[in-house]
């Protein structure tokens, strides 16, 4: 018997009834069906809900019902344990996701039999000091990236850079994202960063509208630590991976570093990251 957690969109209900179609046939196959509790309650059977301190407890594997919204939030539930993630598309062409709906329970048959290779995807490990209270979650981790932004239409937040503990400079500007290569096709993209190979292992820094003459991304180690402390008069939002954890005050201080374990993605075949990208964008082959 295996333990299968369902992690569901929560605004599309065509994949609530894939979710449910899956539980049923899970059940009847004599496997273990888990949902994290706020999803059972929105499915309407809230006696498959488990809290996210259970939900990993002997988990064979999560999978991800939605677009790579969901499949952040479901990385971020069960990557800490090493439990592997299926991730089945419900939105648009997406970056994390392997699977269409209708392959869904193929896909699980195929991870159940063995047959499925596991692609290993750094994370970012974000500590956070605030003296101010502003933000109660002193740790969490992050499949794409973390972002300090600005919380008033006009302003900049000023951001004092250290990198392995040494002063680089401080940046006057929108914000500044810490990403992993994953999530190099994520906000950093847009605010025109590079785009890297998912499965490298790599800190990028990526300013955010600066105003300031140099504007480049750093791609550093991937054992590098990045400092980042809310300087000048100004607060500065934490954003982790689409999240809204708070508001940093002056003096307040955020840390990334590589995590020391990865997030565990399901794949049925080589995955061409490059034909995901001549997709996305709309890349001629000449």
């Amino acid at each position: 018997m295996a333990s299968v957690a369902l992690v569901v969109h929560h605004d599309r209900p065509e994949a609530a009834q894939v979710a449910r179609d899956l539980a049923e046939w899970l059940h009847r196959s004599g496997h273990q069906v888990r949902l994290p509790a706020v999803d059972a309650e929105r499915l309407g059977c809230p006696d498959l809900g488990w809290s996210d301190g259970e939900l990993c407890v002997g988990l064979d594997v999560a999978v991800s019902l939605g677009g790579d919204g969901t499949m952040l939030r479901t990385v971020a539930l069960v990557a800490e344990a090493d439990v592997p993630v299926i991730g089945v598309n419900f939105g648009q062409l997406g970056y994390l996701t392997d699977v269409e709906p209708e392959g869904a329970r193929a896909a699980l048959e195929r991870f159940l039999a063995g047959e499925h290779t596991l692609e290993e995807r750094m994370l970012l490990d974000v500590d956070v000091t605030s003296p101010s209270g502003g933000v109660a979650q002193a740790h969490t981790v992050a499949l794409n990236e973390a972002v300090l932004e600005k919380t008033a239409s006009g302003h900049t937040v000023r951001l004092n850079v250290d990198l392995d503990g040494i002063r680089f400079t401080p940046y006057a500007a929108d914000g500044l994202i810490v990403a992993t290569p994953t999530g190099s096709t994520a906000y950093a993209f847009s605010a025109r960063g590079p785009i890297v190979e998912p499965t490298h292992r790599a800190l990028l820094l990526t300013p955010v509208s600066p105003h300031m003459l140099f504007d480049r991304t750093l791609v550093l180690d991937d054992d590098a630590e990045v400092t980042l402390t809310v300087a000048g008069h100004r607060p500065a939002a934490l954003v982790v991976d689409g999240q809204a954890l708070g508001e940093l005050q002056p003096g307040d201080v955020v840390r990334c570093r590589a995590a020391g374990h990865v997030a565990r993605l399901v794949v049925f075949g080589p995955r061409d990251f490059h034909a995901i990208l001549k997709a996305k964008f709309g890349l001629a082959d000449r």
